[in-house]
């Protein structure tokens, strides 16, 4: 299939500094167009971080998909209007709407506190590293009582860099719209796929040609088995390879202490805060944070939990991601000449991940691949039974939104 538009080196089209070359000067496209993709098995996880409410409440079952469309321009319309014509195999029919918010949210700086921040209770014990044995220096213990702000951290806690990630958004552009939305919010068919030629028109961007192939459509649903158990007491976390994935990363939350810590464990090398990476990231970031083992090779089919986390408590929360092969397209291409101006109409970057959220100790969560989805009418599976440290789980990510702005 032809693809219409330049793929971009370094990612988004505002981010060329990192390109060979260096001296053509450029100017910022006049809309830009976000697609993201999520195949997601399990209980709900977010973007963000875990999306605990959901989890509370037990939603789960098999595999499903969701998307993100959002397109800013530097354009605005008395009356905006947009929408994004969609190839047949999506299965949502002709196009989806892009809405413009009536209200602009109001977007909060990681680590700025929200006006109603309480200061949790407990303490925060940090693990990391596959295999059943921990690492020297762990675990890492945070405790809350002693925070009064997000600068009382380790100051290496985040001991590793990600590329800003700065989507379309109501402040950010002059014009803007999203999908899903309170006029249209389809759910996304177990068999939708990205795949085909895409258009996105409206009254305040140019119009937007562009098409996916098979690599940078949905990627297959993780198969995870987090329920096996190894002589010394850890967990053997177990996955079936995914095609096209650039990487893979595992946390687990869990409680000890009588319900007083929570404790987290990254499946990194190093010692890092894993929430940060539980969302799409760009190629060049996975790249690198495999060269730092942070994040698992592709190649990667099993990684141990260790058995100081695995026996901490009961009910710990295993969540898993696998990173997908981000496309970045701009229209026109980069002239030749490079002592003419590139002036693009629009950039567009369509993102992908998979993940999974599962209970540690249990055999297991897997969801469908392309090809075997869930047949029409099957029965969906029981919600997952209620987790007695919930309620710690819920604190300590109560105390992570609060310091880390998630």
């Amino acid at each position: 299939m032809k693809r219409i538009g330049t793929i971009l080196c370094g990612g988004f089209v505002l981010a060329l500094s990192a390109c060979p070359v260096q001296a053509q000067q450029q100017k910022p496209p006049i809309a830009v167009y976000w697609l993201s993709a999520e195949t997601a098995s399990g209980m709900p996880m977010g973007g963000k971080g875990m999306d605990m409410a959901a989890m509370m409440m037990g939603r789960g079952g098999g595999a499903r998909r969701e998307m993100l469309l959002q397109l800013g321009s530097q354009q605005a319309a008395a009356d905006p209007a947009a929408n994004h014509r969609i190839p047949a195999g999506m299965k949502m029919g002709d196009s989806l709407p892009l809405l413009t918010p009536v209200t602009a949210r109001q977007e909060r700086e990681p680590g700025e506190m929200p006006e109603d921040f309480e200061k949790p209770q407990g303490r925060m014990l940090i693990y990391w590293g596959c295999g059943e044995k921990t690492r020297p220096g762990q675990p890492l213990v945070i405790d809350f009582s002693k925070m009064a702000s997000g600068k009382a951290l380790p100051p290496d806690l985040f001991a590793f860099r990600l590329s800003a990630q700065r989507p379309p958004a109501p402040g950010r552009n002059r014009g803007y719209g999203d999908w899903p939305n309170k006029e249209n919010s389809t759910r996304v068919p177990a068999d939708a796929s990205l795949v085909g030629d895409h258009v996105v028109a409206g009254n305040y961007s140019p119009e937007i040609r562009f098409s996916v192939d098979d690599k940078h459509d949905f990627l297959d649903a993780v198969s995870l088995d987090a329920g096996t158990k190894t002589p010394d007491g850890g967990i053997a976390a177990r996955w079936q390879p995914i095609p096209h994935a650039l990487g893979y990363f595992a946390t687990v939350v869990t409680a000890t202490g009588g319900g007083k810590d929570v404790v987290m464990w990254s499946s990194s090398e190093r010692r890092v805060f894993g929430d940060a990476l539980l969302t799409w990231l760009p190629n060049a970031d996975v790249a690198r944070l495999i060269s730092e083992k942070v994040i698992m090779p592709p190649q990667t089919t099993e990684c141990v939990v260790p058995a100081a986390v695995a026996g901490a408590g009961q009910g710990g929360m295993m969540r898993f991601i696998a990173y997908g092969d981000e496309l970045n397209l701009a229209h026109p291409p980069r002239p030749k000449d490079p002592k003419a101006v590139w002036e693009p109409d629009w950039a567009v970057k369509v993102r992908q991940k998979s993940t999974a959220t599962v209970m540690l100790g249990m055999p297991a969560s897997a969801g469908p691949t392309r090809g075997a989805e869930r047949r029409a009418g099957e029965a969906a599976p029981e919600p997952a039974p209620a987790n007695p440290t919930d309620a710690v789980v819920k604190e300590g990510a109560k105390a992570l939104r609060g310091i880390l702005g998630f």
